[in-house]
């Protein structure tokens, strides 16, 4: 394992600081924290789990240290300490990047009753009592509360301690701010009154989501001046949330972020455990040569916030190292400086120790696929945050699909529809992306006429950038389908029917038809696309003696074309990954890869055979390759917390061999050994034993 106290050394201070903090700790300090914590516990976590980098408390809602800000209020407990400043020296000491955060969305009451314009004003004009905490006000994020305030308070932590970067969490406001400034502001930019409610069809709600855009976008290049007026190296890194990048001006992430935070810290409900890696491909298709950090709770992420608890060690270990087999950086976070229960310290360290075992490898190569999903971000930003995850199925299924078909992938955002960054995939997705402007479609119509190819669902390019409905398809010429007329649904009992002899509806033996979707759109191929799907007409699923087809198969289901420039294109016209997702039935994952696999029109560069469920990902550079392939084989996988780890079993990769080239060797980086390989029709077989968690196949060249 890697000394990751001693490598940083070189980079410290250095405008360049962030890329070797790749391995993060967070505190995340409580108010009576001054009195009770132990900060040589924590010095021990620091070497103990391997961190170069620190994220710890500064200020903003409560501060750690002695701040002479007016209004910044400061711990009661803190007397004569500085408890941020005793830990950013400490962490110096081990050589380690360090961090101050800071969280602006509630005040104090004294505050609220200098500077009444800093309280968020509810819908009926009433400030806003904090949700969890009701002796506490929740901020106005787009007022002088952000734009006057908390600069002078990011100003005085970065005048004083030895920081790299102020890291804002929850910055950017919750939901809708009534006042009189916000709704002058937002009516003189957009003539409209502020919405009362979230609704995607609503010209203000629109209107809503582009001020809040501008403003906090503002807002990230304001803060961050600040910060490199004191300190020319450090930077200011807001905390981007779970979701992509979709909420904030790209020009201006450009130009003040140099890496990216994503903070969704574990799994709820039924989340799959990919979501991690999932998380930060979204973050990365937009900018896909900035490190991107993946937070990880040492505690349950459920709804009901027992943030005080830990979680099971696999279950951590999971989130953090799926992250990992995607290139994201690992950042854990704890709560509360206090420890009644270290049980979450081990785990931690092993999952670290993991992350720096592979890092030498994939630092230095850059991720590869032959095949995109385009992350639809102007279709999900005109949902509210909170309704956004029903809009979000038809990719998620897609992307479960792409999982347990064992093909490479990465995202790619619709914002950045640029000739080079389609021209890296062979293949691209397009679940539902409804919404896509004249330019968007013509990008992608370039695309195919390159020799490109696409696969697409349900209502892709029915609407344009504002979320109209077109007369037409944007895309119809490229996907070989008329729109004639639907959605119409939901619709029970439906199915497709196999239609004629084609590779997408291959290896369904015994069965005439399989299930349809719920959400159904009528299109009239081209004269040139086969279907190889046909709808089955609608018919009763009660009562019980009514449950038959009345008329033969007829309307396409399925649209496959060849586009005569090299390409290939697959248009499904229902809801697919909606209702995988849903449902997951293993004939819609069949479909699914059987259109992958036909629409590539080649074996993949990269294919993976062997029992159990492996989410992989492929980085390469000029001297090879690495294929990282995670465990994801579990009973729990699908809700978690996982209690026991089960090894996966051994797998074979078939990997291309660039032309020209042959393999001088085939390491197993985390077994740390040779591994055997074998050649045949120019692709090298490689044997890759049974995986405990994680495994990085590395392939160089000669």
């Amino acid at each position: 394992m890697l000394d990751a106290r001693k490598q940083n050394t070189h980079m410290l201070r250095t405008p360049d600081w962030f890329k070797t903090a790749t391995r993060w700790t967070q505190l995340t300090f409580v108010e009576d924290d001054p009195e009770k914590y132990d900060p040589a516990f924590w010095v021990d976590v620091f070497k103990r789990t391997k961190s170069n980098a620190v994220c710890l408390s500064a200020g903003g809602y409560i501060a750690y240290y002695p701040s002479e800000v007016p209004y910044h209020y400061v711990s009661k407990y803190l007397g004569d300490k500085d408890i941020f400043g005793a830990l950013v020296d400490a962490a110096r000491k081990l050589d380690m990047h360090v961090m101050a955060r800071v969280d602006p969305h509630a005040i104090h009451d004294d505050a609220a009753k200098a500077h009444p314009e800093w309280v968020m004003i509810n819908a009926d004009g009433t400030p806003r009592r904090h949700w969890a905490y009701p002796d506490v006000w929740v901020t106005n994020a787009y007022g002088d509360y952000n734009t006057v305030f908390m600069p002078e308070v990011v100003k005085e932590i970065v005048r004083k301690y030895d920081i790299d970067a102020v890291f804002a969490n929850r910055w950017q406001g919750h939901g809708v701010d009534y006042s009189e400034d916000s709704a002058r502001r937002f009516k003189d930019m957009s003539g409209h009154a502020l919405p009362v409610k979230p609704d995607a069809e609503d010209p203000a709600w629109q209107a809503w989501v582009q001020w809040r855009r501008r403003v906090l976008t503002d807002m990230i290049a304001q803060w961050d001046d600040a910060v490199k007026a004191i300190r020319p190296h450090a930077s200011f890194i807001p905390n981007m949330g779970g979701a992509s990048l979709m909420e904030f001006d790209l020009s201006v992430i450009a130009r003040h972020c140099p890496f990216l935070v994503v903070d969704h810290q574990g799994r709820k409900g039924l989340e799959l455990g990919w979501s991690a890696g999932r998380n930060g491909k979204r973050i990365r298709a937009t900018f896909p040569d900035r490190p991107v950090v993946l937070i990880t709770s040492i505690g349950p992420e459920e709804e009901y916030r027992w943030k005080d608890a830990v979680t099971s060690g696999e279950e951590m270990q999971l989130w953090i190292n799926d992250g990992t087999a995607h290139g994201l950086y690992a950042w854990f976070t704890k709560f509360n400086g206090v420890v009644p229960d270290k049980r979450w310290v081990e785990p931690v360290a092993d999952a670290f120790g993991l992350q720096a075992a592979v890092e030498p490898v994939l630092e230095s190569m850059k991720p590869t696929a032959e095949i995109a999903v385009i992350d639809p971000s102007t279709t999900l930003r005109h949902w509210a945050p909170e309704e956004r995850h029903s809009a979000e199925k038809h990719d998620l299924g897609l992307y479960h699909a792409l999982v347990e078909a064992r093909l490479p992938f990465e995202l790619l955002s619709d914002q950045v529809l640029t000739d080079e960054n389609l021209d890296r995939f062979k293949l691209i997705i397009l679940a539902n992306a409804s919404c896509l402007s004249d330019v968007q479609n013509a990008a992608i119509r370039a695309y195919v006429d390159r020799g490109g190819s696409v696969i697409s669902s349900y209502e892709t390019s029915l609407r344009d950038e504002f979320g109209k409905k077109r007369d037409e398809f944007g895309l119809a010429d490229v996907l070989g389908a008329r729109y004639v007329s639907g959605p119409r649904g939901i619709v029970k009992n439906t199915y497709v029917a196999l239609s004629g002899d084609h590779p997408i509806n291959r290896g369904f033996d015994g069965a005439e038809r399989i299930m349809g979707g719920t959400r159904l759109i009528h299109a009239e191929p081209s004269a040139d696309a086969k279907t190889p799907f046909l709808y089955v007409p609608d018919f009763p699923d009660l009562p019980m003696e009514e449950v038959y087809p009345r008329e033969d198969p007829k309307g396409a289901a399925v649209i496959a074309r060849e586009t005569g420039k090299g390409g290939r294109t697959v248009y499904i016209p229902w809801n697919i990954g909606e209702i995988f997702w849903e449902v997951f039935a293993v004939d819609h994952a069949r479909l699914i890869a059987n259109a992958v696999h036909w629409a590539l029109g080649k074996t993949p560069r990269v294919t993976v055979k062997g029992k159990g469920v492996v989410d992989l990902a492929l980085r390469e550079n000029d001297e090879g390759l690495a294929l990282s392939l995670f465990n994801l084989t579990n009973p729990m996988m699908m809700k978690g917390p996982i209690r026991d780890n089960y090894p996966l079993a051994a797998q074979t990769v078939s990997v291309e061999i660039p032309e020209g080239r042959s393999v001088a060797k085939a390491w197993l980086v985390v077994a740390d050994r040779a591994a055997s390989f074998s050649f045949g029709n120019g692709r090298a077989q490689v044997e890759v034993p049974a995986i405990d968690r994680l495994e990085v196949l590395h392939l160089t060249w000669k």
